[in-house]
């Protein structure tokens, strides 16, 4: 237990230098962008030249580059201060935070849809390799894999709409939206939270079971299988231990899987018109709203590390030949 302590403390004090370098890095590729946020209003006949410089010195993007990252970086650290959204004329951790539940949910929802249908069916085929199952699935795998998310979001739209359905974008109808909680609007936050989960789950459900699959036959196929059949042990408790020692692996690559799922809503978030981060993000990156945008590369950066740290936890409470020390 002084061990999983240890290790922890260690690994959060190094998360501190690790995000530093990442803040470093998210300001200089947004530096790296030409021009910035008052770009946009240079061609505009209506604002002279004269009130662009002031707006530039009122936003302080007069100031040099490391004097700004310095204030952003204070502010984070003295205030919970991430910067001004100058799209939005809005604090950007309000932003941010407003989205946070419907991102991280959706997000959560996914990766537990992926698993509990890639697993499954891993262990299914690596059981039954090279049969009808095994390359059927295969294929869908791969189709799953390859499939756009905006094509597919087009698609099972087309389809919701010709089966009845009369809202599909968003996460509730227009009578829902701003209503209280109730029995109805959860049902109705069912009937379009479907497609979203589809859509950005799709291609990590491919991923997952491909993994998952390749991992239990090499194990099945390990001396130490072997060994236990020799044993005469029951071959339920040989795909038992199989299986255990297989999902190692993807216990390790779970804490990627978060960050990824934030990435892959970005897309869908913008064809599906999801109340999620990923739209903000998206807009930020177009007017060059620089705050926004290294907030949001810091969040899937922190995350990121969150997730490493937690999987590398599981990790070792699963197999006990790891030692943390």
């Amino acid at each position: 237990m002084e061990n999983l302590v240890s290790f922890i403390v260690r690994r959060i004090l190094i998360m501190i230098p690790m995000m530093v370098i990442v803040s470093i890095i998210c300001f200089t590729i947004t530096e790296l962008q030409p021009g910035d946020f008052l770009s946009q209003y240079l061609d505009n006949p209506r604002i002279s030249p004269e009130q662009i410089e002031a707006l530039r010195r009122e936003l302080g993007l007069d100031k040099p580059a490391y004097y700004r990252y310095f204030l952003w970086v204070k502010n984070i650290v003295t205030k919970l201060d991430f910067g001004y959204s100058f799209s939005y004329q809005r604090p950007v951790f309000d932003l941010i935070w407003e989205r946070m539940g419907w991102t991280v949910g959706i997000s959560l929802m996914t990766i537990l849809l992926q698993w509990v249908i890639a697993i499954p069916l891993g262990i299914f085929s690596a059981f039954r390799p090279y049969s009808f199952w095994d390359y059927t699935f295969a294929v869908i795998a791969f189709i799953g894999i390859s499939i756009p998310e905006f094509f597919l979001a087009l698609i099972l739209m087309y389809f919701a709409l010709n089966a009845g359905y009369t809202y599909i974008g968003g996460l509730f109808s227009p009578e829902f939206i701003g209503a209280p909680w109730s029995f109805a609007k959860f049902i109705d936050l069912l009937k379009h939270l479907w497609i979203p989960l589809i859509v950005i789950g799709v291609s990590g459900i491919g991923g997952l079971y491909r993994i998952m699959r390749a991992n239990l036959l090499d194990t099945v196929g390990s001396p130490f299988i072997t060994a236990l059949r020799a044993r005469g042990l029951d071959e339920s408790v040989v795909k038992k231990h199989a299986v255990k020692n297989a999902l190692n692996p993807l216990v390790s690559i779970a804490g990627m899987e978060l960050p990824n799922v934030f990435s892959g809503t970005i897309i869908a978030s913008i064809v599906l018109n999801l109340p999620t981060i990923g739209p903000f993000f998206y807009n930020a990156l177009l007017n060059h709203d620089q705050y926004l945008v290294m907030s949001f590369l810091m969040f899937i950066a922190f995350i990121t590390q969150i997730g490493n740290l937690l999987a590398d936890i599981a990790l070792a409470l699963l197999d006990p030949r790891i030692r943390i020390a």
